[in-house]
């Protein structure tokens, strides 16, 4: 008979009997100030949650997430919102919390917040009143949580979020060049959450609240502490004995696993799936599941520091531990300690995420702001998260390692009552809704169809290169939300802002017809990311194919419905894999297809990223590791990075030189001319004559130099002369 495993937590979210405190009933808004707990009656807060953003009630920040979360199981939580990081004085305006405090960077990355891909520093942030930079410190998890010590030293203290969630480990850091350790020695935190923390959050809080002390909680999933040596009653395998660097051999018993998905046949599926996606089989075993109570022994800090190949074999064997139902717990040896990182905690069912985004939302920022506009909010008001993770693992993308593959969907009901909570209760609704997604647009309900199989799978994508035999692509849960959602009173408008994955939705023309028909605003958004075939592969993304394919349903469905809508596609420059000749054919590609990019983003190497390490070691570490693994080049310096940007833009004529010295060098003059094959212009008088001015040449010399005839005075002094008033806007 078949055995069926799910990916199932052993406590529901909501099972815990409510702490004392819940007594005191739900705040309007989490406190801010002691004037506000005065309000509330209390004397001091059970958990104070540090933030680097700005503290809106709404379920689409972090922190009102896991405030409303722990509130609804009785305790009394504060908040501390952008404080001013130079002393602890900010850090003590809430007292001193009874049970610990929690911090986070924010929705974002604070170094990502801050810095562009070229290292310039922003002087904007969404996530602040007033879109004013500044009001973060760069790493702010380390530093709050540093300044969370000085104010009361021996207070718990978690951290958690998207930053420390991708610092879990040791970790290539682009901003300072280099590999740093573990975020968890920086900061000196007792413990660290990873991935969306909801459940283990609320065990460790009610844990603490019993009184067990936070040094003895070690076997929560989801979870990462610092220890001397391994615990107790586990036991280890050598990272090298699940994929050996330099040599493939069989794994030694009692480490094989017991599927198709094991680390045994994955050395020879993997080479497979490069080429092409085989159907997972799975076979029922009563033994024992090899990963349960195995940790990974991985290489030491001090050596991944220095040796590229084995930081790139790390990488991988992390990304091969990131399924909740098979993942093995890892360990990394950091000096004379050791990092501890349990297995992913176990997914939301549908129930515990409807009860989670159906928590007393405030939906607007606190009143402490006043009028002050947080671009992040206005962008999001308006929309309805109704799903969590991506099982795409596009390379470049944090999704997987922080939400993890496998899809959390609301049930219908839930969406409905939330776009209801919206049309009447949001200031400023006019019907229209800006989005219904999450990381992708078109995942909701999607799964694996064999529940054994997800349980023990460990690809890293689920559509690349083809989209595996048991994923579910039936989009008919996704095309009733929408009809059911925009035939409600008072809704003239369902919109889909977030990206859709147009590689699934071929599969169901009856999304995109939908899709086209009602619920595009003129402009759509996608991400073919490339058109190269080597870029894509190392970004795990699909060939062209599928693009041409949806444009078809697309451009089909939209002239049906008598409108005029277009396509807006995303590219990336700079990404590891792609070449200078790549790079120029997607230039060439944008040409032919009319396509002229406002705005183009650069590879941006986050931590943990398995692109990031390609960027870093210049290994495919998407493969097996080997002393003959594929070297994956890369654009780097600002240079290089700076000619692969702007050969997105081959329209702007302050990329026109760049973009032509560039085509010298590749042999390409061919493309240098003002016809319609032609990608950039040649040289025009007015740029012979700046270059030949920068070189310090005279008028005469700069006549007998480029063969110009000299500049006419009258000219000269037309240039010369100030704009007037009235000409001077």
């Amino acid at each position: 008979m078949n055995v069926t495993a799910t990916i199932k937590a052993e406590r529901s979210l909501f099972s815990y009997p409510k702490y004392w405190a819940h007594c005191y009933g739900t705040a309007p808004f989490l406190p801010m100030s002691r004037a506000e707990m005065d309000e509330l009656g209390w004397d001091s807060c059970d958990i104070i949650l540090v933030t680097g953003d700005a503290y809106v009630d709404h379920p689409s920040f972090g922190m009102a997430v896991i405030g409303r979360v722990l509130e609804s199981h009785g305790f009394r939580v504060g908040i501390i919102a952008q404080p001013d990081w130079r002393s602890k004085e900010a850090f003590m305006a809430l007292g001193k919390p009874n049970l610990y405090f929690g911090v986070t960077a924010g929705n974002m990355d604070s170094m990502i917040n801050r810095y562009t891909a070229d290292k310039k520093l922003r002087h904007d942030d969404a996530y602040t009143p007033g879109n004013e930079g500044g009001k973060r410190p760069d790493r702010a998890v380390t530093v709050y949580a540093q300044r969370c010590r000085e104010a009361f030293k021996d207070v718990p203290l978690i951290i958690g979020g998207i930053e420390a969630s991708l610092r879990r480990i040791a970790h290539y850091d682009y901003w300072s060049e280099k590999v740093r350790r573990s975020v968890l020695f920086d900061a000196k935190a007792d413990m660290l959450m990873f991935g969306n923390a909801e459940r283990p959050l609320v065990e460790v809080t009610h844990r603490l609240a019993a009184g067990e002390a936070i040094a003895d909680i070690r076997d929560v999933r989801g979870t990462a502490i610092i220890v001397k040596q391994a615990l107790e009653d586990w036991q280890g395998v050598d990272s090298t004995q699940l994929d050996r660097p330099g040599k493939i051999d069989a794994i030694p018993s009692p480490y094989q696993t017991v599927s198709d998905c094991d680390d045994k046949k994955a050395s020879a599926s993997e080479s497979q799936n490069s080429d092409g996606a085989k159907p997972v089989v799975v076979q029922a075993d009563n033994r024992r599941k090899p990963w349960e109570k195995v940790y990974v022994k991985l290489p030491a800090f001090e050596t991944v520091s220095e040796n590229k190949p084995l930081y790139a074999h790390t990488s991988r064997i992390l990304h091969q531990e990131t399924n909740p139902g098979c993942a093995r717990a890892l360990m990394q040896r950091h000096g004379d300690r050791h990092i501890w990182i349990n297995p992913p905690a176990m997914p939301l069912e549908t129930p515990e995420m409807d009860a989670v985004f159906d928590l007393p939302y405030q939906r607007v920022p606190h009143p402490v702001y006043g009028d002050a506009k947080i671009p992040a909010y206005e962008m999001i008001r308006f929309s309805v998260n109704i799903m969590r993770g991506c099982y795409g693992g596009c390379s470049f993308c944090s999704i997987t390692e922080h939400e993890g593959r496998i899809i959390q969907s609301r049930s219908e009901d839930s969406i409905i009552r939330e776009i209801e909570d919206i049309r009447d209760k949001v200031p400023g609704f006019t019907g229209v809704i800006s989005d219904l997604g999450g990381p992708t647009a078109n995942m909701y309900r999607l799964k694996c169809r064999s529940p054994k199989a997800e349980a023990t799978c460990r690809r890293p994508s689920c559509v690349y290169p083809s989209i595996c035999a048991h994923m579910d692509t039936d989009h008919t849960p996704t095309i009733n939300l929408y009809r059911r959602a925009r035939e409600l009173k008072g809704v003239k408008k369902i919109l889909i802002a977030s990206g859709v994955r147009y590689d699934l939705a071929v599969e169901d023309p009856r999304y995109i017809e939908e899709l086209a028909r009602h619920h595009v605003g003129g402009y759509l958004k996608i991400a073919p990311e490339h058109t190269e075939d080597g870029p894509l592969s190392k970004m795990l993304k699909p060939g062209m194919g599928s693009y041409y394919r949806f444009k078809e349903l697309f451009d089909k469905y939209s002239a049906e419905a008598g409108k005029k809508q277009y396509l807006i596609p995303y590219f990336i420059a700079s990404h590891p894999g792609t070449t200078d000749e790549d790079m120029l054919a997607l230039a060439i590609w944008l040409k032919e297809n009319r396509f002229r990019l406002d705005q183009v983003q650069n590879f941006y190497p986050s931590p943990m990223a398995s692109a990031t390490t390609m960027y870093h070691t210049g290994v495919n570490a998407l493969r097996k590791v080997t002393k003959d693994s594929e070297e994956v080049p890369s654009a780097k310096g600002e240079i290089h990075r700076r000619l692969h940007k702007a050969m997105l833009r081959y329209h702007d004529p302050q990329n026109f030189a760049q973009i032509r010295n560039a085509l010298v060098k590749m042999g390409r003059e061919d493309l240098i001319g003002r016809g319609p094959q032609h990608l950039v212009p040649p040289e025009s008088a007015d740029e012979k004559r700046q270059k030949a001015k920068k070189g310090g040449r005279g008028e005469r010399a700069l006549t007998k130099h480029t063969g110009l005839p000299p500049q006419p005075k009258w000219q000269k002094r037309a240039k010369a002369k100030k704009p007037s008033a009235r000409n001077a806007g």
